[in-house]
């Protein structure tokens, strides 16, 4: 496992490294597109967009260019921003915990009540509250979550704020949990539910079907001539091996959603996340800000990936390499 885990690592750094090439070659040799003219305001002279290209290097050699940014981006920490010309590591440090909350909130939520629900679902199979399980798990994947989110906006921030049950939300916005922790939580508690009814439903559903494919496999049919309970052999054997695929899917949908994808919670709840800053970024073509937020996502989506064949090896021995 060592070995194994130890692969994994070079190989995130190894991609990592392809990544970061790739994103630098399709944002600063695109056609059309002079970060140095974009930096020097409206209509600027020849004289000042020279002056901007050799002070930020870009009429050096292409793997000069790379070298440097990557040196700003990651050593000297002193990339500036076209647009605002503030510093851009800090404006993504400052962002990235309000993302984490959000998601890591949001994931507690949808992991615990998916595994109670397709389980639920599972052992409910030819019952009546089965097909009622899974026609809110599917009613819970048709609601966009911008479109729920302005609903929870409209009850909470509106109409009902007034009522005791909402009289406690406070305005949208992020209180920081080293400020007031209560606080915190409290600005957090729909946009958490909001994020998570997605995929909760999708998550449910899935872990049905692979509950229901492996109920017939020859390592549960020992199991169960064994005289071990329905229960054990459920959560013990079917439920384990079921959720290979399930961890697969969260790691994935955690790295994206760490790596901006839950721009569209930010934007509603008016949360100043890692999401919202890459679109106000594409809005005003800021390279840099964009380039570095492109390599924050994949980053995560990459370790994601790699953590997720570890627990691949820990969940199903026969994935294990030997």
């Amino acid at each position: 496992m060592v070995t194994f885990a130890v692969r994994r690592l070079l190989g995130l750094i190894a991609v990592m490294l392809v990544l970061s090439v790739l994103v630098f070659l399709i944002f600063f040799e695109t056609p059309g597109v002079d970060p140095a003219r974009l930096m020097a305001g409206r209509n600027p002279n020849q004289a000042t967009i020279n002056a901007i290209r050799h002070e930020f290097g870009l009429d050096r050699p292409l793997p000069v260019r790379y070298a440097l940014m990557m040196k700003r981006m990651f050593i000297t920490r002193d990339l500036i921003s076209y647009g605002s010309h503030t510093r851009v590591i800090p404006e993504i440090t400052s962002a990235t915990p309000v993302t984490l909350s959000l998601v890591v909130g949001a994931a507690v939520i949808w992991v615990i009540f998916s595994i109670l629900t397709g389980v639920a679902a599972t052992v409910l199979r030819g019952t009546v509250f089965d097909p009622i399980l899974m026609i809110l798990a599917l009613i819970g994947i048709s609601m966009p979550v911008f479109w729920l989110g302005e609903i929870v906006n409209l009850f909470t921030q509106s109409r009902w704020h007034g009522f005791f049950l909402f009289s406690w939300v406070p305005p949208l916005g992020y209180t920081p949990i080293t400020q007031n922790p209560l606080k915190w939580f409290e600005g957090l508690v729909f946009p958490w539910l909001t994020l998570s009814v997605l995929y909760v439903g999708f998550y449910a559903r899935v872990l049905r079907a692979n509950l229901i494919e492996t109920e017939n496999e020859d390592y549960i049919r020992t199991a169960r001539s064994k005289g071990i309970s329905e229960r054990r052999v459920l959560l013990r054997h079917n439920l384990r091996t079921s959720m290979i695929t399930f961890v697969s899917l969260f790691g994935l949908d955690f790295g994206i959603l760490v790596g901006g994808g839950a721009l569209l919670t930010e934007v509603v709840f008016g949360l100043p996340g890692v999401g919202l800053l890459t679109y106000n970024s594409l809005t005003s073509l800021d390279l840099p800000v964009i380039m570095t937020t492109v390599i924050y996502g994949a980053f995560f989506i990459t370790l994601a990936s790699a953590l997720v064949d570890l627990l691949y090896a820990w969940l199903d021995p026969r994935v294990r390499p030997t």
